[in-house]
C-alpha cells in the first residue's frame, strides 16, 4: 500500500484546462471590457431565394441553382418550403424560355417573409 500513495504523491497536480484569471475571465479570454461582439449572422439561402423571387423579373430554377450552389431538385424543395411558410409564389412558363417563379410585388414589399 505504500508504494501506491508514493506514487499519488510524486504526481503532478492536474490544471484546469481553464484557470480563473486574477478579476475572475477565464485565462486564454480576450481581456477588455468585458463585452464580446455579436457574431455577424449571414443572410440565409431561403432569404437569398425569396429575394431574388421578389425582383421583378422573378428568377428561373437555373438562376436560384447558381445562386445557391444547390442542386435543382433542393431548390425547387426550397419553394415549396416558401408555400408551406405561407408566401404566394407565381410561376409561368412562356413559349421558348424558361419557366419563371416570382412573388408577387404587395407581398415582396411588405417585408412577410416568415
Amino acid at each position: 500500500m505504500t508504494d501506491v500513495n508514493t506514487k499519488l504523491a510524486t504526481r503532478p497536480q492536474r490544471r484546469m484546462a481553464r484557470e480563473p484569471g486574477a478579476n475572475g475571465a477565464m485565462s486564454g479570454m480576450p481581456r477588455g471590457t468585458g463585452v464580446s461582439a455579436a457574431p455577424v449572422k449571414r443572410p440565409s439561402k431561403t432569404s437569398l431565394v425569396l429575394e431574388m423571387l421578389s425582383r421583378m423579373e422573378g428568377a428561373t430554377l437555373a438562376q436560384l441553382v447558381a445562386a445557391t450552389g444547390w442542386l435543382p431538385h433542393t431548390a425547387r424543395a426550397a419553394l415549396t418550403g416558401l408555400k408551406k411558410k405561407g408566401h404566394a409564389l407565381a410561376s409561368e412558363k412562356l413559349e421558348g424560355s424558361e419557366r419563371v417563379y416570382r412573388v408577387p410585388a404587395d407581398e415582396g414589399s411588405d417585408g412577410a417573409a416568415a
